[in-house]
Protein backbone atom coordinates (compact mmCIF):
# COMPACT_ATOMS: atom_id res chain seq x y z
CA UNK A 1 0.00 0.00 0.00
CA UNK A 2 1.15 3.21 -0.99
CA UNK A 3 2.86 5.24 1.96
CA UNK A 4 0.87 8.75 0.79
CA UNK A 5 -2.72 6.56 1.97
CA UNK A 6 -1.46 7.24 5.43
CA UNK A 7 0.41 10.52 6.03
CA UNK A 8 -0.42 13.79 4.82
CA UNK A 9 1.21 15.67 2.11
CA UNK A 10 2.08 19.44 2.53
CA UNK A 11 2.15 21.33 -0.89
CA UNK A 12 1.04 25.31 -1.24
CA UNK A 13 -2.55 24.12 -1.23
CA UNK A 14 -2.73 22.73 2.71
CA UNK A 15 -2.42 19.34 3.66
CA UNK A 16 -4.09 16.23 2.10
CA UNK A 17 -5.96 14.04 3.83
CA UNK A 18 -7.31 10.56 2.59
CA UNK A 19 -10.90 9.82 2.74
CA UNK A 20 -13.38 7.42 1.71
CA UNK A 21 -16.81 9.09 2.02
CA UNK A 22 -18.40 11.67 3.49
CA UNK A 23 -22.40 11.67 4.44
CA UNK A 24 -24.45 12.96 6.80
CA UNK A 25 -26.79 10.47 8.94
CA UNK A 26 -28.05 9.36 12.27
CA UNK A 27 -25.55 8.13 14.59
CA UNK A 28 -25.81 5.04 15.41
CA UNK A 29 -23.47 4.53 18.45
CA UNK A 30 -22.14 6.04 21.68
CA UNK A 31 -23.64 8.03 24.00
CA UNK A 32 -24.57 10.92 20.80
CA UNK A 33 -26.61 8.44 19.07
CA UNK A 34 -29.74 9.14 17.51
CA UNK A 35 -28.77 12.96 16.87
CA UNK A 36 -27.53 13.88 13.38
CA UNK A 37 -23.97 13.57 12.17
CA UNK A 38 -21.67 14.31 9.69
CA UNK A 39 -19.31 11.59 9.09
CA UNK A 40 -16.22 12.04 7.81
CA UNK A 41 -14.25 8.02 6.85
CA UNK A 42 -10.91 8.00 6.51
CA UNK A 43 -8.74 5.43 4.57
CA UNK A 44 -6.78 2.37 5.61
CA UNK A 45 -5.96 0.79 8.75
CA UNK A 46 -3.25 -0.50 10.50
CA UNK A 47 -5.45 -3.72 11.91
CA UNK A 48 -7.37 -6.41 10.76
CA UNK A 49 -10.53 -7.31 12.76
CA UNK A 50 -11.94 -10.22 11.95
CA UNK A 51 -15.59 -8.93 12.61
CA UNK A 52 -15.29 -5.80 10.56
CA UNK A 53 -17.74 -4.04 8.71
CA UNK A 54 -16.13 -1.03 6.88
CA UNK A 55 -13.58 -3.07 4.89
CA UNK A 56 -14.56 -1.00 2.01
CA UNK A 57 -11.98 1.61 3.78
CA UNK A 58 -9.16 -0.37 3.66
CA UNK A 59 -7.78 1.00 0.71
CA UNK A 60 -8.61 3.53 -1.81
CA UNK A 61 -10.25 6.68 -0.93
CA UNK A 62 -10.03 10.00 -2.22
CA UNK A 63 -6.81 13.14 -1.75
CA UNK A 64 -8.69 15.61 -0.05
CA UNK A 65 -7.56 18.98 1.35
CA UNK A 66 -8.96 19.72 4.80
CA UNK A 67 -10.38 22.84 3.65
CA UNK A 68 -12.52 20.96 0.71
CA UNK A 69 -13.70 18.34 3.35
CA UNK A 70 -14.60 21.48 5.94
CA UNK A 71 -16.54 22.58 2.77
CA UNK A 72 -18.25 19.50 2.37
CA UNK A 73 -19.22 18.99 6.08
CA UNK A 74 -20.72 22.70 5.82
CA UNK A 75 -22.88 21.23 2.93
CA UNK A 76 -24.52 18.83 5.45
CA UNK A 77 -25.66 21.25 7.90
CA UNK A 78 -27.75 21.42 10.46
CA UNK A 79 -25.80 18.39 12.35
CA UNK A 80 -25.56 17.68 16.36
CA UNK A 81 -21.56 16.86 15.52
CA UNK A 82 -19.48 15.91 12.92
CA UNK A 83 -17.47 11.92 13.49
CA UNK A 84 -13.96 11.43 12.46
CA UNK A 85 -13.91 7.78 11.52
CA UNK A 86 -12.29 4.52 9.39
CA UNK A 87 -11.09 2.31 8.78
CA UNK A 88 -8.48 4.12 11.35
CA UNK A 89 -8.17 8.08 10.96
CA UNK A 90 -4.93 8.16 13.55
CA UNK A 91 -3.12 6.61 11.30
CA UNK A 92 -2.61 9.76 8.97
CA UNK A 93 -1.85 13.05 11.03
CA UNK A 94 -4.42 14.89 8.34
CA UNK A 95 -7.07 13.68 11.09
CA UNK A 96 -5.71 15.31 13.98
CA UNK A 97 -5.57 18.68 12.12
CA UNK A 98 -8.81 18.22 10.15
CA UNK A 99 -9.96 17.96 13.98
CA UNK A 100 -8.71 20.82 15.29
CA UNK A 101 -10.34 22.94 12.10
CA UNK A 102 -13.89 21.44 12.81
CA UNK A 103 -13.56 22.40 16.29
CA UNK A 104 -12.22 25.81 15.50
CA UNK A 105 -15.38 26.64 13.11
CA UNK A 106 -17.93 25.81 16.25
CA UNK A 107 -19.03 22.38 15.58
CA UNK A 108 -18.62 19.50 17.74
CA UNK A 109 -16.19 17.15 17.04
CA UNK A 110 -15.98 12.89 17.96
CA UNK A 111 -13.39 10.85 17.09
CA UNK A 112 -13.50 6.84 16.60
CA UNK A 113 -10.26 5.07 17.21
CA UNK A 114 -9.31 1.50 17.62
CA UNK A 115 -7.38 1.85 19.89
CA UNK A 116 -3.56 0.93 19.12
CA UNK A 117 -2.51 4.63 18.59
CA UNK A 118 -1.28 7.03 21.38
CA UNK A 119 -4.55 9.94 21.03
CA UNK A 120 -2.47 12.49 23.24
CA UNK A 121 -2.16 14.87 20.07
CA UNK A 122 -5.54 14.84 19.61
CA UNK A 123 -7.54 18.18 20.70
CA UNK A 124 -8.37 17.78 23.90
CA UNK A 125 -12.32 19.15 23.30
CA UNK A 126 -12.86 16.58 21.01
CA UNK A 127 -14.69 13.64 22.27
CA UNK A 128 -12.88 10.23 21.81
CA UNK A 129 -13.79 6.98 21.00
CA UNK A 130 -11.77 4.49 21.47
CA UNK A 131 -12.00 0.53 21.22
CA UNK A 132 -10.16 -1.98 23.26
CA UNK A 133 -10.37 -4.84 21.01
CA UNK A 134 -11.20 -8.53 22.31
CA UNK A 135 -10.33 -11.87 21.33
CA UNK A 136 -12.21 -12.62 18.56
CA UNK A 137 -10.89 -9.74 16.93
CA UNK A 138 -7.58 -11.58 16.50
CA UNK A 139 -5.98 -8.21 17.39
CA UNK A 140 -6.62 -8.15 21.32
CA UNK A 141 -2.77 -7.39 22.11
CA UNK A 142 -3.21 -3.82 20.05
CA UNK A 143 -4.15 -1.80 22.72
CA UNK A 144 -2.11 0.90 23.65
CA UNK A 145 -2.33 1.40 27.10
CA UNK A 146 -0.66 4.81 27.84
CA UNK A 147 -4.25 6.09 26.34
CA UNK A 148 -6.03 5.44 29.30
CA UNK A 149 -4.06 8.61 31.28
CA UNK A 150 -5.25 10.73 27.95
CA UNK A 151 -8.76 9.99 28.35
CA UNK A 152 -11.31 12.74 30.36
CA UNK A 153 -14.88 11.95 31.33
CA UNK A 154 -15.90 13.31 27.98
CA UNK A 155 -14.64 10.21 25.83
CA UNK A 156 -16.49 6.68 26.05
CA UNK A 157 -14.35 3.33 25.77
CA UNK A 158 -15.77 0.24 23.29
CA UNK A 159 -15.84 -2.98 23.43
CA UNK A 160 -17.31 -4.75 20.62
CA UNK A 161 -18.14 -8.82 22.09
CA UNK A 162 -18.85 -11.33 20.06
CA UNK A 163 -19.35 -14.49 22.81
CA UNK A 164 -18.90 -15.58 25.98
CA UNK A 165 -14.82 -15.04 25.61
CA UNK A 166 -14.76 -11.46 25.14
CA UNK A 167 -17.27 -10.66 27.55
CA UNK A 168 -15.00 -12.22 30.24
CA UNK A 169 -11.74 -10.40 28.80
CA UNK A 170 -13.76 -7.30 28.72
CA UNK A 171 -15.32 -7.63 32.56
CA UNK A 172 -11.32 -8.31 33.66
CA UNK A 173 -10.33 -5.41 31.54
CA UNK A 174 -13.18 -3.27 33.58
CA UNK A 175 -12.09 -4.37 36.89
CA UNK A 176 -8.21 -4.21 36.41
CA UNK A 177 -8.52 -0.58 34.82
CA UNK A 178 -11.08 1.25 35.10
CA UNK A 179 -12.93 0.99 38.42
CA UNK A 180 -11.91 4.11 38.95
CA UNK A 181 -12.13 6.35 35.61
CA UNK A 182 -15.56 8.19 34.90
CA UNK A 183 -15.29 7.41 31.14
CA UNK A 184 -18.32 6.01 29.67
CA UNK A 185 -17.58 2.01 28.77
CA UNK A 186 -19.81 0.96 25.69
CA UNK A 187 -20.24 -2.91 25.29
CA UNK A 188 -21.44 -3.53 21.76
CA UNK A 189 -22.88 -7.05 20.35
CA UNK A 190 -20.97 -8.08 17.50
CA UNK A 191 -23.10 -8.06 13.94
CA UNK A 192 -24.59 -11.79 13.18
CA UNK A 193 -22.79 -12.98 16.91
CA UNK A 194 -24.12 -12.60 20.56
CA UNK A 195 -27.23 -11.31 20.37
CA UNK A 196 -28.16 -8.26 22.22
CA UNK A 197 -30.69 -9.48 24.72
CA UNK A 198 -27.95 -12.35 25.86
CA UNK A 199 -25.42 -9.20 26.48
CA UNK A 200 -27.81 -7.27 28.28
CA UNK A 201 -28.74 -9.95 30.24
CA UNK A 202 -25.17 -10.81 31.19
CA UNK A 203 -24.61 -7.03 31.76
CA UNK A 204 -27.83 -6.95 34.07
CA UNK A 205 -26.74 -10.09 35.98
CA UNK A 206 -23.03 -8.88 36.60
CA UNK A 207 -24.26 -5.06 38.00
CA UNK A 208 -21.59 -3.97 35.40
CA UNK A 209 -21.16 -0.12 35.13
CA UNK A 210 -21.53 -0.19 31.25
CA UNK A 211 -23.79 1.09 28.13
CA UNK A 212 -25.08 -1.29 26.06
CA UNK A 213 -24.32 -0.19 22.56
CA UNK A 214 -26.47 -0.83 20.16
CA UNK A 215 -25.89 -0.20 16.32
CA UNK A 216 -28.75 2.27 15.69
CA UNK A 217 -28.14 2.88 11.86
CA UNK A 218 -28.77 -0.69 11.49
CA UNK A 219 -31.68 -1.09 13.03
CA UNK A 220 -32.86 2.06 11.12
CA UNK A 221 -31.25 1.69 7.44
CA UNK A 222 -30.20 -2.06 7.11
CA UNK A 223 -26.24 -3.12 7.20
CA UNK A 224 -25.49 -1.73 3.99
CA UNK A 225 -26.99 1.63 4.04
CA UNK A 226 -25.08 4.02 6.02
CA UNK A 227 -27.30 6.86 5.67
CA UNK A 228 -29.65 8.78 3.50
Amino acid sequence: MPVDLFFPVWYTGGMIITVTEIFRSIQGETTTAGHPSVFVRCTGCNLDCTYCDTRYAREGGTPMEIEAVLAEIEGHAPFDHVTITGGEPLIQAGSIQLAKEILERGWRCQVETNGSILIKDLPEQARKIVDVKTPSSGEDDSFEMRNLKYMTDRDEIKFVISNAVDYEFSKDFIAKYLTKKGTVINFSPAAGAIPARELAERILDDRLPVRLNLQLHRIIFGPEQRGR
